[in-house]
């Protein structure tokens, strides 16, 4: 590519992390969240400890409900960044397609 410093390497697509995408809820068709992490267990614990966004921490967003891994973390950022666009009623169908009774996902991190 013209105009790059030849000593500069492109990213490589193996040096890029996993990401995942995921909805928290406060409870069935309650608050939501949208997030994204390189690390799914960690995160999640954080925002039930209190420790992961002020917001899920204020009105008690701790149960995880839905998610989705990508090989690289700018997939995983470009698809949360769409489902923060989307009407609340096709993130609820996007739940109830996958977990139908709304089951805590957390424990099955572990």
């Amino acid at each position: 590519m013209a105009g790059l410093d030849p000593a500069i390497q492109p990213f490589q697509r193996h040096d890029m992390p996993q990401g995942h995408v995921y909805i928290l809820a406060s409870k069935r068709n309650g608050t939501l969240y949208i997030g994204v992490t390189t690390n799914l267990a960690a995160r999640v614990h954080a925002h039930r400890e209190g420790n992961g966004s002020a917001f899920t921490k204020r009105y008690g967003v701790k149960m995880l409900v839905w998610c989705e891994t990508y090989d690289m973390v700018v997939d995983a950022i470009q698809r949360e960044t769409s489902l923060k666009r989307w009407p609340r009623r096709w993130k609820l169908d996007l739940i109830e397609k996958s977990n139908p009774d709304w089951n805590d996902l957390y424990e099955t991190l572990l």
